[in-house]
């Protein structure tokens, strides 16, 4: 018998519409044949299934059930794919996790910590991998009082939000007179901005997912952004160049792969997570920038890249990913 999965998209944030674009791929790729495939649309607004005749079902959120035709549909998992609120940052992982839903991604724990940047280098680092050094504010104690962090870190700077992805809310820094300005535009995507030292060096992105209690590193990606740096332009309207797999000496491969695979055991991964690097050529080590545990699926998304290069179908990938969940 097929089960029920729920496809879920949307979210509460301007990542939204990313979502929506891996909801297309992933849809399309899911194995009709092993499972039922509906796709829930949680936003603003509520919690909609959308039928085949563009009419909305409500979902029952006591029980995240729909009813079509006067029969009740209960899933069997949830295929996540929010970027962003509530689907990356752990509200939904626990409400899945007080209905027994298993769900395609992160524990509720693991999604908090890494939705925080600032949470996650932490760890990253108490666990022995390189990051860069930083500082966080939080909106309700800043008076634009830039003095300290001018004589705390070296310029040139990035500034974001500490909490979300997509590059919303990111500038790159490197005169103090122009720092002021890009703090405030990250405190309109958050209440918390994470302020770090700029890391020279090639920049890299890799997938890392567990099956069957083995931890697999997909092929490595190298970013060589048009813009300034990988900003959401260069993300997701073509300003980039992304090889995969990535032109790049073994012994970089071995240790990017290593610690990919270090951090993922590190926050206690699950599903799919992909994250991102700069390789520092004069310290020759790796330092980790982020965290994604609900990364894009879309057409110019990297984990698909990195899937077919890696020598697998998406279909037989998102296959895994939902079977893995059940484990």
């Amino acid at each position: 018998m097929k089960k029920n999965i729920a496809l879920i998209v949307g979210g509460f944030s301007g990542e939204a519409e990313i979502s929506y674009k891996s909801a297309i791929t992933v849809f399309n790729n899911v194995d009709k044949e092993k499972f039922n495939i509906y796709t829930i649309d949680i936003n603003p607004e509520g919690w909609w299934y959308k039928n085949d005749h563009e009419e909305k079902v409500i979902v029952n959120k006591d029980n995240f059930s729909i009813n079509i035709n006067n029969q009740t549909i209960k899933f069997d998992a949830a295929l996540m794919c929010i970027h962003g609120t509530p689907g990356e940052d752990g509200k939904l992982q626990g409400y899945f996790d007080m209905l027994n839903i298993p769900y395609t991604s992160c524990n509720a724990a693991t999604s908090a910590l890494t939705f925080n940047k600032r949470f996650t280098v932490a760890v990253a680092s108490f666990g022995g991998i390189k990051v860069a050094k930083s500082v966080m504010l939080l909106k309700n104690n800043f008076n634009d009082d830039i003095a300290e962090i001018a004589n705390t870190l070296k310029f040139p700077l990035f500034v974001k939000p500490n909490n979300g992805g997509s590059s919303i809310g990111m500038s790159k820094v490197n005169e103090e007179q122009f720092l002021i300005q890009a703090i405030h535009k990250a405190f309109k995507e958050d209440n918390q901005v994470l302020i770090e030292e700029f890391i020279q060096g090639r920049e890299f992105t890799i997938g890392v997912f567990k099956v069957k209690n083995k931890i697999i590193t997909l092929p490595i990606t190298e970013i060589i952004s048009k813009n300034d740096f990988f900003d959401y332009e260069a993300k997701y309207l073509g300003q980039s160049d992304e090889i995969t797999p990535a032109i790049v000496d073994n012994q970089i491969t071995e240790q990017i792969r290593n610690a990919a695979k270090k951090i993922y055991q590190l926050l206690n991964c699950r599903g799919i997570v992909r994250i991102d690097f700069i390789y520092n050529e004069q310290n020759k080590e790796p330092y980790m920038l982020e965290v994604n545990t609900v990364p894009g699926q879309s057409e110019a998304s990297i984990i698909p890249q990195q899937v077919k290069a890696f020598g697998w179908s998406l279909k037989e990938f998102y296959t895994t990913l939902i079977e893995e969940c059940f484990i």
